[in-house]
């Protein structure tokens, strides 16, 4: 007859007998087995000084199951890193949402370069719009991008805070575009210097360092 073991704790098997394989009336049990991480017990019986355990008792022990085949039974125990703490799922990001991703952040980047830019050199409303439109419209493009490659819940994840960063870059554009209709003059420093701006600023670094690393995190300076 032959025993094999499947699944964690191989190393049991060493000293398994196979119930029916029969103990003479003079071996008693000696001591109990018992299995850290697992409730329960099993007798154990000293055969010529050595410790043995009949297996279907170890199977219960380990809520394992038993089967047979022939003059073959094969023991199949629960994994052993199956019963460890689980690991978090992963926070990876997907290769084309962090490409999208990346784009749509360098648009917002050049978007707010050039709107610092119209406000250095005194654009008027409408050449301020010419200016930045297309780096407007290639954010929202790209973003749509970025939502199509969102697969996973990462990315997902990820991508709530790509369109929070959209939206604050709009506001600040926005907040901008209506002090120049009114007339209103507004320098660089004072633009680096609003809370929206620097909320901007702060979302982009977030962002720019969850996609150096590829996994999506959230330290709340988006929000």
């Amino acid at each position: 007859m032959r025993v094999t073991a499947r699944g964690g704790c191989l190393i049991l098997a060493l000293f398994l007998v196979v119930t029916g394989l029969g103990f003479s009336q003079a071996e008693q049990q000696d001591g109990t087995l018992v299995v850290s991480g697992h409730t329960g017990q099993a007798p154990v019986t000293q055969v010529n000084g050595r410790p043995y355990v009949a297996i279907d008792a170890l199977a219960r022990l380990m809520n394992g199951s038993l089967g047979y085949r022939g003059n073959e039974i094969t023991l199949t125990l629960p994994d052993a890193a199956g019963e460890a703490v689980s690991q978090p799922a992963t926070r990876e990001l997907s290769r084309d949402f962090l490409n999208a991703g990346i784009e749509t952040m360098s648009d917002i980047r050049e978007w707010r370069s050039a709107l610092l830019v119209a406000l250095q050199n005194g654009y008027r409303v409408a050449d301020l719009l010419i200016v930045i439109e297309p780096y407007q419209a290639q954010a929202a493009k790209n973003l749509r991008l970025a939502s199509v490659a969102a697969t996973t819940a990462s990315d997902r994840d990820a991508l709530q805070l790509l369109n929070k960063e959209l939206g604050h870059m709009q506001q600040l554009s926005n907040k901008v575009l209506t002090a120049r209709k009114k007339a209103s003059y507004i320098t660089v420093d004072s633009l680096k210097k609003d809370p929206l701006d620097q909320k901007v600023l702060k979302c982009a670094h977030a962002l720019g360092e969850m996609a150096a690393s590829g996994e999506f995190r959230d330290d709340g300076s988006c929000h």
